[in-house]
């Protein structure tokens, strides 16, 4: 991964409370794997912010060595890498997304 690269992804994590790095966006997502995780950050009512990796290839492979995890999407909380959309999955089901969003003091829409 490039320097630049990595600093732009380290920038857009630590600049939002909350970001998906995803395939497509919100509004059209491309793939089903991105599709459920805007579902889940929607059924949890939190802001986030999104980062479409198809639009740049530069992120869309740095992403993958900034978090050591080899999948698309990835959700970040306040920084920190939480996972996929399999574990996202596991966690809303359980209730601890939404306990680390409140822990995290993230507001909701």
């Amino acid at each position: 991964m490039s320097d630049s690269a990595n600093a732009r992804i380290a920038q857009i994590v630590e600049s939002n409370d909350v970001v998906l790095f995803m395939k497509g966006s919100p509004d059209f997502p491309q793939c089903g794997f991105s599709s459920r995780a805007i579902a889940i950050l929607e059924r949890l009512g939190v802001e986030y912010a999104s980062v479409d990796v198809l639009q740049d290839m530069e992120i869309r492979q740095g992403i993958k060595n900034y978090s050591e995890w080899p999948t698309i999407p990835q959700l970040y909380v306040k920084g920190e890498f939480v996972g996929g959309s399999d574990i996202m999955t596991e966690m809303f089901q359980a209730g601890e997304l939404d306990q680390l969003i409140a822990d995290a003091g993230i507001a909701r829409a």
